[in-house]
């Protein structure tokens, strides 16, 4: 296949047009076929048509039957399977485990893919196509592919691969992988040696397993070990979240009851002029013609712009350690200037770039001389590390120039930024970003209050956010129109009590803060908190953790909405287990009234 087309196929018709009579890789995701590089399936495949292969995608296949997963034939290299941009499960329930009633990824909003979609698509196409190779990937894979307690079934679950029937499982950003993959099977060879590829896991039968020698990996304790014994369990997940440094990282191996599960280490972060290629590719920026519906997750990004890759925050509740790395790799300013001058031209842009960013907006353009040669130190964070350069001179250089852009009235910064990144003494970059960057509501993440749980999330204390809202606050003086800080909290932590949360709540009656960005915890796959809400237990330490479970948790998602009438007799509950009955009452600092009726008058007077 030669040149990128305006929308990768997802019919033969199309395919035809194209040229094309067999695919080499067939795409099979959870989403409907959005391109957009936002979207991991537009990503993956417009790199491997860059790379001179066929591509053909099936999105949201109907998985009871056969007929969809026939539509594009048997591909001449693999099956890449995807349940998209979105852990199915997490986008399936809500952190209370109710049913969701919508997808936004799904055209018309319309409920369309099946619960662990990764497994269902992988059966069904295996059973289809048995001498096809087939390679997993996307979030829910890369996040399971170790044994994991699953928060859904309240169990701990084999690593995917010893579940799925494919050959390969890749993990993190995966574009560096799948042009390997495609690369060596064209080549002829077959998918069972590609055991050697980084960012990949893969399987090894319990005998070979046995006479393999092991120097060089690192063992986990087993699946049968792990699912019985939470010490073995946080063990298990300290060993390998250690490993996830693509420059120092081993290989590590998870014994299984029928296989053993072998990651390799994660593969190298794209270089600048590798992310501006990729990104610079011709996406539509659009939904598939073939949708008489529209994709509600396309509108909040259409006109967004991925700045850079990974995170070194290293919040514990956060999975990017495990999926993109520390290692920040940001883009050229030149090629996002381009992408933008695209989106310009486009009839639809209104002017208003969304965002600017990636997982945190001011982290573009940091970087520190380590991460090349030495990758990320072991034994410390690099948020909290005095040699990292902090200066935003970089980012500020990336907003003037998109700013300067003919057809650009606007250019925001919606995906959130580290407070605790900008140094005291940085007077104009908070006062830029505030100036020309914001609309009325600044988003930051403080997530708690209380020193212990902050420290168990792995974010500054109180101090940090405390500070940095003053200097917030001071920029607003003298403004016809103010700004707002919105902060994002969090509820149901381990290591939060209910305590805890009345202190949080005290915290936002006495600021006054817009509290509507509050979070249920979600234990989500192969994140730090998550191994602590499970076993009780520190994975680094051993040390206990107290946990909120079951009715605490409501109770303390409700003080964090105490203002809400409906919450009135779970804020009551919360405040008399801790032992706070002075604020149930009419006096100004009481969070809410003696009687119930009050509550209701007071929510209809607000």
């Amino acid at each position: 296949m030669t040149g990128q087309p305006e929308f990768l196929p997802m019919s033969m018709e199309e395919a035809e047009r194209l040229g094309i009579d067999r695919f080499d890789v067939v795409l099979v995701t959870g989403d409907a076929y959005v391109d957009h590089p936002s979207f991991g399936t537009a990503l993956i495949g417009r790199v491997l048509v860059d790379a001179g292969y066929a591509v053909g995608v099936i999105a949201q296949p109907e998985w009871r039957g056969d007929t969809d997963f026939r539509r594009l034939g048997e591909p001449r290299l693999f099956f890449s399977v995807s349940a998209g941009n979105v852990d199915s499960m997490v986008n399936a329930f809500t952190p209370n485990l109710k049913r969701r009633h919508s997808d936004v990824y799904s055209p018309g909003g319309r409920l369309l893919r099946p619960d662990r979609a990764t497994l269902v698509y992988t059966d069904r196409v295996h059973a289809l196509f048995p001498k096809t190779p087939v390679v997993i990937g996307g979030i829910e894979a890369s996040l399971r592919r170790f044994a994991h307690y699953d928060y859904w079934s309240d169990s701990v679950r084999q690593a995917i691969l010893a579940d799925a029937p494919a050959d390969l499982l890749v993990f993190g950003m995966g574009e560096r992988q799948v042009v390997a993959i495609a690369d060596r099977l064209a080549a002829g060879e077959a998918a069972g040696t590609l055991t050697d590829i980084p960012g990949t896991a893969y399987r090894v039968d319990l005998k070979t397993w046995r006479s393999m020698d092991h120097t060089g990996y690192v063992v986990l304790p087993g699946y049968a070990e792990v699912k019985e014994d939470r010490y073995a369990y946080a063990r298990a997940f300290a060993l390998h979240y250690t490993e996830q440094d693509p420059l120092r990282g081993r290989r590590v191996a998870q014994p299984h009851p029928k296989t053993v599960v072998v990651q390799n280490p994660p593969a190298m972060p794209l270089s600048g002029d590798e992310l501006d290629r990729i990104y610079e590719l011709p996406y539509a920026r659009r939904a598939h013609p073939s949708y008489t519906e529209p994709v509600p997750a396309l509108e909040p990004v259409r006109f967004s712009v991925v700045s850079h890759r990974g995170c070194f925050g290293s919040c514990s509740f956060c999975a990017l350690t495990h999926h993109q790395g520390r290692i920040v790799q940001s883009r050229s300013i030149d090629s996002i200037v381009r992408e933008v001058e695209r989106m310009a031209a486009m009839s639809e842009f209104a002017g208003v770039v969304q965002d600017v960013g990636g997982p945190t907006a001011n982290m573009y353009g940091i970087h520190c001389g380590r991460w090349e040669t030495a990758g990320t130190c072991p034994d410390r964070r690099c948020i909290d590390c005095p040699a990292l350069d902090r200066s935003h001179e970089e980012q500020l250089r990336l907003l003037r120039r998109i700013s300067e852009i003919p057809g650009v009235k606007r250019v925001f910064i919606a995906s959130g930024i580290r407070y605790d990144l900008i140094p005291p003494e940085d007077r104009e970059y908070l006062a830029g970003v505030c100036e020309r960057h914001v609309s009325g509501h600044l988003k930051v993440a403080p997530e708690h209050v209380s020193k212990r749980v902050s420290a168990c999330m792995g974010k500054p204390p109180r101090e940090a956010f405390d500070a940095f809202r003053d200097r917030f606050e001071a920029l607003q003086a003298g403004k016809q129109k103010r700004q707002y800080l919105v902060p994002y909290f969090m509820s149901g932590h381990p290591g939060c009590t209910i305590e805890d949360m009345v202190e949080l709540a005290e915290y936002v009656r006495d600021t006054n803060l817009y509290t509507e960005q509050v979070q249920d915890f979600t234990p989500t796959p192969m994140s730090i908190s998550t191994t602590i809400y499970h076993t009780g237990l520190d994975p680094f330490t051993l040390e206990e953790v107290y946990v909120p479970k079951g009715r605490e948790k409501r109770v303390q998602r409700a003080l964090m909405h105490y203002r809400d009438p409906e919450n009135y007799a779970l804020v009551c509950e919360g405040l008399r287990a801790a032992g706070r009955e002075d604020l149930i009452g009419s006096a100004w600092r009481c969070l809410v009234p003696a009687k119930r009726g009050a509550a209701k008058r007071k929510g209809r007077t607000k």
